[in-house]
């Protein structure tokens, strides 16, 4: 049974999940209608795996004995100066987002609710990899700097953009 503060810190996560999908929707359609197919594609994965992971923690929050709610949303950003500018602010969302779970996780070992903190090292784990996946796109954008061919050859590739983390990586 969760607690009344950890349900809100889960409902509260939930609203972020949900804002993130939002977020990653807005700047696929952005890049699509500059021409960046592969940017828009990716941008719309990453918006349904958002939703994947709002959906993850509905199920747990109701499987748990509390009630999730579905709330209103902020409206994302729908604009931007640069598709490098668009990764540096979707860099500092996944930033943003990671502090978020860290805080559920300090609050679900505050009440000890092993159950909850065990549910949200996946999520710890998803973020290292979502925060290591920005830096790596934004190290490439930087490298490419105002070459038009580079933009195309990025854009491109991205799709193909895997991060292997130090968690993710099997021990040898």
């Amino acid at each position: 049974m969760l607690s009344k503060n950890i349900e809100k810190a889960l409902n509260d996560q939930i609203k972020i999940e949900a804002e993130s999908s939002q977020i990653y929707l807005a700047m696929a359609c952005w890049a699509e209608v500059k021409g960046l197919e592969g940017v828009a594609g990716f941008m719309y994965d990453q918006s349904n795996e958002e939703r994947d992971h709002m959906l993850k923690l509905i199920k747990f929050v109701n499987e748990r004995g509390g009630h999730a709610q579905i709330s209103e949303l902020a409206a994302p950003n729908v604009t931007f100066t640069s598709f490098k500018e668009m990764f540096e602010k979707l860099f500092d969302h996944e930033v943003f987002v990671s502090n978020s779970i860290n805080e559920l996780v300090h609050i679900s070992l505050q009440e000890k609710d092993y159950a909850t903190h065990n549910f949200l090292q996946w999520y710890v784990s998803e973020q290292i990899e979502e925060e290591a996946m920005a830096r790596t796109i934004l190290d490439k954008i930087n490298l490419i700097g105002d070459d038009k061919g580079g933009l195309y050859l990025f854009d491109r590739d991205i799709q193909q953009i895997s991060i292997s983390t130090a968690s993710t990586e099997n021990p040898q």
